[in-house]
């Protein structure tokens, strides 16, 4: 399966890969230690995600000793690129110009993050 034609991620999954990517590196316990502590997840859960995402293409595994590490085999640039894209083009026909719309009223974006997106669209 190519890195473009990865499927799709339940909320859970996705959680677990950005822990993933914020840690570079990491074994099913360190990615617990890393949920927030109100997010109660148990070990076995977090170890079934962690090998759902693998077979999905977006970790790879490495041993060491007895505990798997795992790596992200995809950047997030390109998840979040194909994720958005997808969005866009399911929601509103590939139009972004509506999410654009929506994010700048209700998005909660400050008057420079206006700003720094006025000079992408000036300067693309």
């Amino acid at each position: 399966m190519t890195k473009e034609h990865l499927r799709a991620m339940s909320p859970a999954e996705t959680e677990i890969l950005r822990l993933v990517w914020q840690l570079e590196e990491a074994t099913v316990q360190g990615v617990c230690e890393a949920l927030p502590p109100e997010r109660k997840i148990a070990y076995k859960t977090v170890q079934t995600l962690l090998r759902r995402l693998e077979e999905k293409g977006y970790l790879q595994h490495k041993t060491e000793g007895k505990a798997h590490v795992f790596v992200p085999a995809v950047h997030r640039e390109q998840v979040v690129r194909r994720t958005v894209l997808d969005f866009v083009d399911r929601l509103f026909g590939g139009d972004p110009k509506p999410l654009m719309q929506f994010l700048a009223k209700d998005g909660h974006l400050e008057a420079k993050d206006l700003d720094e997106l006025k000079k992408l669209i000036d300067n693309p």
